[in-house]
């Protein structure tokens, strides 16, 4: 695989991203405005609100609301919690461990300002990556005047790992698994207290905002990796098109891509028509896909999409939790269909299954698993009818061979491989 980078799009005064290599420290930190006085309480959480700042975990909720939500819940100052979301679960992604590795003071910043909006007393940054958690423990020693308790909080790494209520479960000692809303953390979270958990990158935005150096949620962080030339992570402005980051970023041919896998694994499948798309919330929703948490992963022209789609279901299959009967199954059986459509084995009642599944299992689990299987199993149907309905006649040649049941991350992206991160620290 090619080497992987860190860079900003032309043009772009990057806020997140920092062309030195390694780790930051608190006096780098402070160099760049670190640390600087700034908005409080209900200021900074207004000002979040009208900075537009959405959660980039992959939900997309917007951060003002739930800083609201937390901060009006009744209880005493300083029993609020806030836990920053490093876990960083969705394959493809690798954004926030960076942060937490190369920058770890500009999280910390952000988490004890969020803190502040809330009036909490303890602050949890959530990892799984052990370089991630050892650079903010080192930032977090070089502060000898915590204004709160702030701790790093390890768990092991899984893709439910990261779910909100999951990090609120482990951090009070249950397994890292999602459980039943409501209640939900803003209500009842890390020792039952009202508690805000947010993705790292978006805690790393507020204080720019906080400070006004920043005070509109203009750019983000887009992990662009698959068929291309430069794959890395690169801080870019809304409302690029795809295609744009691939050809400027990526080094990408215009017309080569056959195809996107978008948000990570969660938001499925684009055809080539999603070079056209801009990187967007509403655009993307609009046209059935997601930005999710900014990973956007090329297919070649080499990439036959059934034998993805195959490879990603049998990923949800794998690593739901095992808790709901509706998730254990359905994605267990839509995978079943995709294995049997790339080894060219499916039948019409296989794909009429598929399609009603499709219909009838979003919004049953716990957490987002079932629904990413399901966006993942729509967008091949949707995006490539030709190609599926070529699997049901005859095997694939480009899927021959391929094994669908492996315990590898499917599609080379797997997220414990950081190869690409330790290349740019």
């Amino acid at each position: 695989m090619p080497a992987w980078t860190t860079g900003a799009y032309p043009g772009t005064d990057p806020r997140l991203l920092v062309p030195e290599p390694g780790r930051e420290d608190r006096s780098g930190y402070e160099r760049r405005g670190g640390y600087q006085p700034g908005l409080q309480g209900q200021d900074l959480i207004a000002a979040v609100t009208a900075a537009g700042l959405r959660g980039r975990g992959g939900a997309a909720f917007p951060l003002g609301r739930k800083l609201a939500a937390v901060a009006a819940q009744p209880g005493q100052p300083g029993e609020r919690v806030v836990v920053v979301n490093g876990e960083e679960g969705e394959p493809a992604s690798v954004k926030d461990r960076w942060l937490l590795r190369a920058r770890p003071h500009l999280v910390v910043d952000g988490a004890l300002r969020a803190a502040s909006a809330v009036g909490a007393g303890s602050v949890y940054i959530y990892v799984s990556d052990p370089a991630a958690a050892r650079s903010v423990e080192a930032a977090l020693g070089e502060l000898d005047d915590l204004p709160v308790e702030a701790r790093v909080w390890r768990v092991e790494p899984g893709y439910v790992a990261g779910e909100e209520t999951a990090a609120v479960n482990a951090i009070n000692g249950r397994a890292a698994k999602p459980s039943e809303k409501p209640p939900r953390p803003f209500e009842e979270g890390v020792r039952g207290q009202p508690t805000v958990v947010s993705n790292a990158e978006t805690i790393a935005n507020l204080p720019g905002i906080a400070t006004a150096s920043a005070p509109r949620a203009a750019t983000f962080l887009l992990t662009l990796g698959g068929a291309i030339p430069r794959p890395g992570l690169y801080e870019v402005p809304f409302g690029i098109t795809i295609g744009q980051a691939v050809r400027d970023l990526g080094g990408g041919r215009a017309g080569e891509p056959r195809g996107y896998l978008m948000g990570g694994y969660f938001a499925g499948l684009l055809g080539a028509r999603g070079g056209e798309l801009p990187l967007d919330y509403d655009a993307l929703s609009a046209a059935g896909s997601g930005l999710g948490c900014g990973a956007v992963t090329v297919l070649g022209p080499d990439d036959c999409p059934v034998g993805v789609t195959a490879q990603l279901l049998a990923y949800f299959a794998r690593e739901n939790a095992g808790q709901c009967g509706s998730c254990f199954n359905g994605t267990a059986a839509m995978s079943g269909v995709a294995a049997a459509l790339a080894t060219g084995t499916a039948n019409d009642a296989d794909l009429e299954r598929l399609h009603s599944w499709c219909a009838s299992l979003p919004g049953r689990g716990a957490c987002g698993t079932l629904d990413g299987a399901v966006n993942v199993a729509r967008s091949v149907l949707r995006e490539f009818p030709k190609e599926v309905a070529a699997h049901q006649r005859s095997r694939c040649p480009r899927c021959a061979g391929a094994d669908f049941t492996a315990l590898t991350v499917p599609f080379a992206a797997d997220p414990g491989a950081l190869t690409a991160e330790e290349a740019v620290l």
